[in-house]
């Protein structure tokens, strides 16, 4: 059953579906070497990349298996990074969560508010039961944004995957419904 990605706006954000336009901003963010430290893939050196990562979430709504949504901050307009729910499964009742921002946007809460809003609409709208994430062990960042929104730390994946020529561990991370506190009910972000 197909996925329509939705839009969504915070107070500082706007989370909309990616669009052709947005491959210029995004081949830049996955080029950046240190926004790319931690993922299990290289930085990106073609912006046909781009392009295919538009495409594949779009395949994902079609295909009812995810939705990718691009953040644009509200106060300039300007295309801060993405966040995404993949690997939705309505039988099982559950999706993982993945999110990249650029360098320039770290430190202002932005990655925990977007998250925070898309996690609403999963277990509002689509009724999961459970969202997962996984992290670099040596993202140490990237972890405090999934405690915030109230992830569990669950396990470890030992040398589940090679970053930029050295294997890694990661940390996966589990948020359950009851566990849940939407916008209204978090802690205020720092």
């Amino acid at each position: 059953m197909p996925m329509p990605a939705p839009t969504l706006h915070t107070e500082r954000l706007l989370l909309r579906p990616f669009d052709d336009t947005d491959a210029d901003d995004l081949f830049a963010l996955h080029a950046n070497a240190l926004v790319m430290r931690y993922w299990d893939g290289p930085v990106w050196t073609a912006r046909g990349r781009a392009d295919r990562f538009i495409a594949n979430g779009r395949e994902m709504e079609v295909e009812g298996t995810g939705a990718r949504l691009a953040v644009d901050r509200v106060s300039d307009g300007a295309f801060i990074g993405w966040c995404a729910l993949q690997r939705w499964n309505p039988e099982y009742r559950s999706a993982s969560l993945g999110y990249c921002f650029s360098d320039a946007a770290w430190g202002h809460g932005y990655a925990t508010e977007a998250a925070r809003m898309l996690l609403g609409w999963a277990f509002d709208t689509l009724d999961l039961n459970r969202v997962q994430a996984e992290v670099d062990t040596r993202n140490n960042a990237s972890a405090r944004v999934l405690e915030k929104l109230g992830f569990v730390r669950e396990g470890t994946l030992r040398e589940d995957c090679i970053v930029n020529g050295e294997v890694s561990d990661s940390w996966v991370y589990g948020l359950l419904r009851r566990e849940w506190r939407p916008a209204s009910e978090a802690e205020p972000i720092r």
